[in-house]
């Protein structure tokens, strides 16, 4: 995945200086804060005769306050890039843009996006009020509190299998033998407060009689509401007590105004709730396990003690029925208004009425899916409904996120304290996300692959997520690679990935989707309301994405003219087998052994390709001319310099393009025995060099290897495509029967673990991204007139039918999307409930691929 957290995920405790308070941006660590203050000393000299002491002292004077004017000027430079670093891009925001306001804005309001929560709901607001549910499952014949995505609760499958991204999911959970059917739905009528209402409809039923019989034949559901601004809930004490009034509880936000929270249900319920008042909001499911200790060692009984500490701001209802169970619970906003009608609204998204509303919408999305990706003379019923998952549950992942990024100041210090940073500006990000249960967060390289499938779906959805990646930017153009905004996504990243490092860069994808929307332009592709909002767009993002292609364009570039190297690789590391590129995206991928400026990165060229060929696209389209400095044309036709590339990367050989860097073979991991303080010795894994590296081209086939084909500069005649298709279609190489491998089975670090516990990332099992962009050059290749057409086509159709077949295959027996596919079986590895970019299933299943 991007690198960083994509390895573990586990829980954390949070310090004292959180960075998600509103506090203004400062040094975490006292000792780092650069002083910038001049002397108050002033020195007064009496007229009298001039001695060796006054003339002494004056020369001493004079020296001291040389030194000092010399230590200012040559300290300021690092105090004012630090502070560059932490100071938004200077430019007005696009999410100011009036296409993102109004009726746009508050269509968007609320929607499921806690996305590493079984259900949550929330608003685009940094203090919302929040929602989510709870249940008990049972596993091993113990009970278990199920809330945030866990791969350990070995639900046999989850997610949403319908969901357009605004008003409406359904989401199917399978826990050991109980069925949970979700579904969600928002409503704006006459007398809704701002964003409208939202309801959830909850089913559930046994299919297993053995847990049945260890629950008791009852359901136990939980369902919470919480205020993140810190305003009370009240209870309803006659639905608790009676039943007979469907309102259960109730409160007042300045955006929606006064809100109801009702529930109704045809079953025999029994309702027990708890209220907390606390300050965090990550970890609920702790609350409601100590209350419900508590009850089984005070009154020997499973239900949550029907009590509420003072001014909650977190209520707990406990839902308790017989299977089946079915619920409805709505809430309602706007009720202080006298043409509120509630009941009306209430009734509206309740039981027959809401049944007919998701039956319809149900249908809408069908019919849209079909419409956008004509997948019916494609691929069998099957794969269609693994597409309709796999694009559901991305929509229904995206989420929305606020505070404030960590940022490691250690390289601008030239520190080896890994303590050094600071803290972005407070900063929201609606963004979709890789994997709910292991990445719920944003990730930037991901985000340009979810947006070629989220732009075909809903253009304005797309270009707001972009608009506020585009925020994110700071005045130097860069923008940080993972974003982990809030105590929510916090708590699942481990300690050493939080901090993001401002010299080190990640994939430019999003210029991926920018491409297509421009192409798109030229092409008469959109509706005029679509083509003039994303014109405006463009406009305004011009001057980020300039200095977005600007910061990569000096800070990453090579030593030799047009040669780029991805930041960040550790050149002192004794652990690692390779030294990993985490900014580069495949973590792993075997680059030079020894790094250094010398290193050219073959996948860097291309991506400063297509941006600057996105930036002289965008720039025709506006009719912008073009500055000194700053000529994206003469860029892009160095970097598309097909001689020029095969002088710099392209190995005779092997008949194949390359890294090129300071590197050996003779690279191993041994084992040493290493003493660790004055008495203990112990065993590591260390790094054993056994021959001088020298600057050549580093040997490793994969998919960096392929960064050419897919840019798709090679000559259609060439014999060059011949050898990149020969390379692809190798058994002893590329080639699967379930997608083409990421390294080479004829590589030296094919499937070999990096540090001890360090396992093969990028080193041979399959990635759909890559694929993706692969099957993209081909589908191109095979349309293009050449003595190897045909061939691009056969090997196009069957690759493409490999990676179908082995996905849904997967999806049919697991239950899940997974991160990446097992090379030798196809079985799915790494995380799984992976719908990220390896939805983009739906886009190979379509025959839809971008320009680049």
């Amino acid at each position: 995945m991007a690198g960083g957290g994509r390895r573990s995920a586990r829980s954390r405790i949070r310090s004292s200086t959180d960075p998600n308070n509103d506090e203004s941006v400062r040094p975490a660590n006292p000792s780092l804060k650069l002083r910038n203050r001049r002397t108050k000393d002033r020195s007064y000299l009496p007229v009298f005769n001039a001695s060796f002491k006054v003339m002494l002292g004056v020369c001493l004077l004079a020296f001291f306050t040389i030194l000092f004017m010399i230590h200012h000027i040559l300290s300021h430079p690092a105090e004012a890039k630090i502070t560059r670093v932490v100071t938004p891009f200077p430019a007005p925001k696009m999410m100011d843009l009036p296409q993102f306001q109004g009726q746009h804005k508050e269509s968007l309001y609320w929607g499921t996006y806690r996305p590493h929560v079984y259900l949550g709901i929330r608003a685009r607001t940094p203090k919302s009020l929040i929602a989510g549910l709870m249940w008990i499952g049972i596993k091993d014949g113990s009970y278990h509190i199920r809330h945030v995505c866990q791969n350990d609760d070995g639900l046999s499958t989850y997610g949403w299998k319908n969901h357009n991204g605004r008003d409406f999911g359904h989401q199917l959970l399978v826990d050991h033998g109980m069925i949970l059917d979700v579904s969600f739905l928002k409503s704006k009528m006459d007398g809704s407060g701002y964003g409208g209402d939202w309801a959830v409809r909850i089913e559930t039923q046994v299919e297993k009689s053995e847990w049945d019989e260890e629950s008791g034949g009852n359901a136990q559901l939980f369902f919470y509401l919480a205020d993140e601004g810190g305003n009370v809930l009240s209870v309803s004490g006659d639905y608790l007590n009676s039943h007979e009034d469907s309102l259960i509880a109730s409160g007042s936000r300045t955006d929606i105004g006064d809100w109801q929270l009702h529930l109704k249900s045809m079953d025999d319920l029994e309702v027990h709730h708890a209220g907390f008042n606390t300050p965090h909001f990550h970890n609920l499911s702790d609350l409601v396990q100590q209350n419900l200790a508590a009850q089984i060692t005070r009154h020997a009984r499973l239900q949550l003690s029907d009590s509420s500490e003072n001014s909650p701001n977190v209520l707990v209802l406990q839902i308790i029925g017989r299977f089946p169970l079915k619920t409805d619970i709505v809430l309602v906003s706007g009720t202080e208004s006298e043409s509120s009608r509630v009941e009306e609204r209430v009734n509206n998204l309740t039981g027959t009425s809401l049944t007919n509303q998701l039956k319809w919408k149900k249908q809408e999305f069908d019919d849209k899916f079909e419409i956008f990706f004509g997948l019916a003379d494609k691929v069998d019923s099957d794969s269609i409904s693994v597409g309709k998952a796999a694009i559901g549950n991305l929509l229904g992942g995206v989420g929305y996120f606020y505070g404030q990024s960590k940022i490691a100041v250690s390289e601008i210090l030239n520190s080896k304290n890994d303590d050094n940073y600071l803290y972005y500006w407070p900063a929201e990000l609606y963004t979709a996300v890789p994997s709910r249960p292991f990445f719920p967060r944003g990730f930037l390289w991901d985000e340009g692959f979810h947006q070629l499938l989220i732009w075909r779906w809903d253009i304005h959805i797309s270009l707001d997520i972009i608009g506020h990646w585009l925020d994110l930017m700071n005045a130097d153009g860069w923008i940080p690679r993972e974003q982990i905004l809030g105590a929510e996504a916090l708590s699942k990243v481990p300690e050493e990935f939080v901090p993001q490092h401002p010299t080190n860069g990640n994939p430019p994808t999003l210029f991926l989707v920018i491409s297509d929307f421009v192409h798109g332009l030229k092409n008469n592709k959109f509706t005029g309301t679509d083509r003039n909002e994303i014109s405006l767009f463009l406009e305004r993002a011009f001057v980020r994405l300039e200095a977005w292609f600007q910061w990569f364009n000096t800070t990453q570039s090579g030593n030799q003219m047009s040669s780029y190297y991805w930041h960040g690789r550790d050149n002192r590391t004794i652990r690692e087998l390779n030294p990993k590129t985490l900014s580069s995206g495949l973590d792993d991928f075997p680059r030079a052994s020894h790094p250094s400026g010398d290193e050219r990165h073959l996948d860097l060229r291309f991506w400063m390709l297509l941006a600057a060929d996105c930036m002289h696209s965008i720039e025709e389209l506006l009719d912008k001319e073009t500055k000194p400095g700053k000529d994206y044309a003469t860029t892009a036709k160095m970097l598309s310099d097909f001689e020029l590339l095969n002088q710099m990367h392209f190995d005779e050989a092997y008949g194949a393009y390359f890294d090129f860097g300071n590197h050996t073979e003779k690279v191993r991991l041994k084992w040493e025995e290493i003493e660790v303080g004055h008495s203990h010795v112990t065993r590591q894994l260390v790094r054993d060099v056994s021959e001088r590296p020298k600057l050549r081209f580093v040997p490793h086939i994969g998919y960096v290897s392929l960064f050419p084909f897919m840019g798709r500069i090679i000559p259609p005649a060439s014999w060059i495509l011949e050898k990149q298709l020969d390379l692809i279609s190798n058994r002893s190489i590329l080639w699967t029967d379930y997608g083409l491998r990421s390294l080479a089975k004829t590589s030296s670090l094919y499937m070999k673990y990096n540090t001890e516990h360090d396992a093969p990332y990028w080193r041979g099992p399959i990635w759909i991204n890559m694929n993706y962009r692969i099957l993209s050059a081909l589908h191109h290749y095979s349309k293009e007139n050449g003595p190897y057409q045909d061939r691009a086509r056969t090997i196009y159709q069957e690759l493409r039918h490999n990676l179908i077949r082995n996905i849904v295959r997967n999806y049919k027996q697991t239950g899940f999307l997974w991160e990446q596919y097992d090379q030798k079986e196809g079985k799915g590895k790494g995380t799984r409930s992976f719908t990220g970019w390896t939805s983009l299933v739906v886009l190979i299943m379509a025959e839809s691929y971008g320009q680049l």
